[in-house]
């Protein structure tokens, strides 16, 4: 499980959550409830209306997808548009968003009473008091922590899931193809209306890159959940409202309240009514449970940046968010006993769309901001179209839902200026990347966006494709007993380096020189990171410098001032290929995460040699050490050629410790009794290789 980061969420999310997370904001009432309104306003063509409403969705999907795998941070489209764009455009986002989820969620709660109307006609205020009871006891939930409310979002998404697959199946084979007959009756334009009418049914599957923070190995699975909840809330859409105008009367359909319990009795009776209720309610609950869980990030993320009161921002003992949590259902609750959230709910549409819009135009900012440091794990395709259009098909869907919901947008806007203004403003001196795009024009420039990107890097951690490992392993090794004069040590590595690579020693030299003298070389906890860049080199490389005297060397600064450095005694040295500046920054980030684990100085300082020097920077789960001897778990490899021990596919042996020299192994080197082999590879390899050794 990974660690927080100091003052921040747990990663407990899995791949199955995000997809649990996305889907059940999904599939609500955009299947239960809509379809019979839409069908008034479409006809038999609002199977195709679901379809054109996805497509403007996709832009935003793939850019949002890209900026929560750059940034996975707390607060989704409020962080994005934060630091993209600058914190105003963020605070509209943030309160403008947050507000939508929670009348989104109330939305659904409120729903369910159509569909428990069908067994029994309770009072209004009883409806009222059971959804508002339903809003506490959610919050209860995702106040135990992200973990326990995944957990129960699985159960709920995959109970729902088996009701669908149960309609879909009993249904489609019923449909009646008379039915579709002047499937474009309508026109062009009741389509397109109804197609933003419906739009609103998709958003949810964006909504999980607001927990992005809590997700382990975003990279993969925000990326992976999104695309599979996306195509699965497509699939569903389609067949279902397909089945519901393949089985009911055109008439009916057109003002049905229940459409898909009405479909559902008409196949299969009570039966089947009350099947398909228990999956409305399943749905309902998912989306309540997934928005209470993405709206309460919002108010921690701006608590963070102080663009509201930083006590949101505060976690509890379970490192839950827990007064975002009870402002969020507070809110709730408001909405639920005092307004009518079925009519608020899609007035915030409008809204929704001018979000994605904006994000679209947050991957340009950050693509053309030249921030290295801007690392997604998934970048958008065909780069700059798909964002150009995620900009520009909004409004046409926005054009299509009339002055009310544009209205209401710019209520939102002008309410999230008035608190950036009277609150905001004066807390914050952040810039967004759009700076960045000035900055190449010649204005202003904000560097501490670049360093947290590079923290995030740092949280983020390596990809697999990274050859950290590979890289550790070859690395050249200098232990020193003292240095005088630093630039007698670049000139010493400059000179290794130069030798491993047949280039001009004055080269590394002048890049670690002017690095040093103008900022680029970071000191921190007696580690110094001298590193550049150069062309045409195939894969970084990496010099480690143990000294046994602590030095200090003069080191510049960005704004051109020299200064001591702290007492440092060790230095890495590395160099990567000028075509790959984000990869370099990662590797970066790899050896500055090891030196901050506790371990780190112990076994640095203790090392024996410099085979162990390396092994410090190895991952547990990359590399295994084995002794050959007596009584070792390698005993039976002694006298073997290394082409004779027939290892796993993904592993090989780095490196060979023989008395006091290390060997590079080839096929021939035979293994002698009392030797130190160094494997590298893949996890299940190498555990392979320990199984295989453990059984002989």
């Amino acid at each position: 499980m990974a660690a927080p980061t100091p003052g921040g969420l747990e990663k407990k999310l899995g791949l199955f959550d995000v997809y649990a997370l996305a889907t059940g904001a999904t599939l609500s009432a955009g299947l239960f409830l809509l379809p019979g309104l839409a069908a008034g306003q479409a006809g038999p063509a609002v199977v195709l209306s679901y379809l054109l409403a996805a497509i403007p969705l996709v832009p935003a999907m793939l850019c949002t997808v890209e900026l929560a795998t750059a940034m996975p941070k707390a607060g989704g489209s409020y962080y994005f548009l934060e630091r993209s764009l600058g914190p105003m455009l963020g605070t509209i986002g943030g309160f403008g968003t947050w507000l939508a989820l929670t009348l989104k969620t109330s939305f659904a709660l409120v729903g369910l009473g159509a569909y428990v109307a069908l067994f029994f006609e309770p009072a209004p205020w009883v409806m009222k008091l059971l959804a508002a009871g339903f809003a506490v006891a959610f919050g209860a939930l995702n106040a135990l922590g992200s973990a326990k409310t995944g957990r129960f979002q699985q159960l709920l998404v995959v109970g729902l899931l088996i009701v669908l697959a149960v309609f879909l199946a009993g249904g489609l084979p019923q449909v009646e193809p008379s039915h579709f007959e002047g499937f474009l009756g309508k026109g062009s334009d009741a389509i397109l209306a109804t197609a933003g009418l419906v739009y609103i049914s998709y958003v949810g599957v964006t909504k999980v890159a607001s927990v992005a923070e809590e997700v382990a190995d975003p990279e993969r699975n925000l990326p992976r959940g999104v695309f599979l909840s996306l195509g699965t809330a497509l699939a569903v859409y389609l067949l279902a409202t397909v089945v519901m105008v393949g089985v009911l009367p055109m008439e009916t359909l057109a003002v049905d309240m229940t459409p898909m319990a009405s479909a559902a009795e008409v196949l299969g009776g009570r039966v089947g009514r009350l099947v398909v209720s228990i999956g409305a309610m399943l749905a309902f609950f998912s989306v309540a449970n997934a928005g209470i869980l993405a709206a309460s990030r919002y108010p921690l993320a701006m608590g963070r940046d102080e663009l509201v009161p930083p006590a949101l921002c505060k976690l509890d003992s379970r490192g839950t968010p827990l007064r975002s949590i009870a402002l969020t259902v507070l809110v709730i609750v408001a909405v639920v006993l005092l307004l009518d959230p079925l009519k608020i709910a899609k007035l915030a549409s409008a809204f929704q769309l001018l979000m994605f819009a904006l994000l679209c135009f947050a991957v340009v900012v950050m693509r053309e901001s030249g921030l290295d440091s801007y690392d997604p794990g998934y970048r958008s395709p065909l780069y700059p179209w798909v964002p150009l259009v995620g900009m520009v098909a909004p409004f046409l869907l926005i054009f299509q839902m009339g002055w009310l919901p544009t209205l209401f947008s710019l209520g939102l806007i002008t309410a999230g200026v008035a608190w950036y203004r009277s609150y905001g403003a004066r807390r914050v001196e952040r810039r967004g990347a759009i700076y960045h795009v000035f900055a190449r024009l010649g204005e202003a420039r904000h560097e501490a966006l670049d360093t947290e990107l590079r923290g995030i890097l740092k949280e983020k951690g390596l990809r697999s494709e990274d050859p950290f490992e590979e890289v550790v392993l070859e690395s050249l090794v200098l232990d020193l007993e003292e240095v005088s004069d630093f630039d007698r040590l670049i000139r010493q590595v400059s000179l290794l380096l130069a030798g491993k690579t047949g280039r001009d020693a004055a080269t590394f030299e002048h890049g670690f020189t002017e690095g040093t003298k103008t900022g680029a070389t970071p000191v921190a906890k007696g580690i110094a990171l001298p590193h550049m860049h150069l062309d045409d080199l195939d894969q970084p490389l990496l010099v480690l410098v143990r000294v046994r005297s602590d030095f200090q060397f003069v080191a510049g600064d960005v704004f051109g001032r020299s200064e001591l450095t702290e007492q440092v005694h060790a230095a890495f040295f590395l160099v990567s290929p000028r075509s790959d500046p984000a990869r370099h920054l990662r590797m970066l980030a790899q050896l500055a995460s090891r030196i901050d684990q506790q371990d780190f100085e112990d076994m640095w300082r203790s090392a024996q040699n410099e085979m162990q020097l390396r092994e410090v920077f190895l991952r547990d789960d990359r590399y295994l050490s084995l002794r050959v001897g007596p009584g070792q778990l390698a005993a039976s490899w002694s006298g073997l050629q290394l082409r004779d021990l027939r290892l796993p596919d993904g592993c090989l042996i780095a490196a060979i410790r023989r008395r006091s020299a290390t060997l590079v192994p080839r096929g021939a080197t035979r293994i002698e009794e009392g030797d130190r082999l160094l494997l590298f590879g893949e996890p299940a390899a190498l555990a392979e290789v320990r199984a295989t050794l453990e059984t002989a």
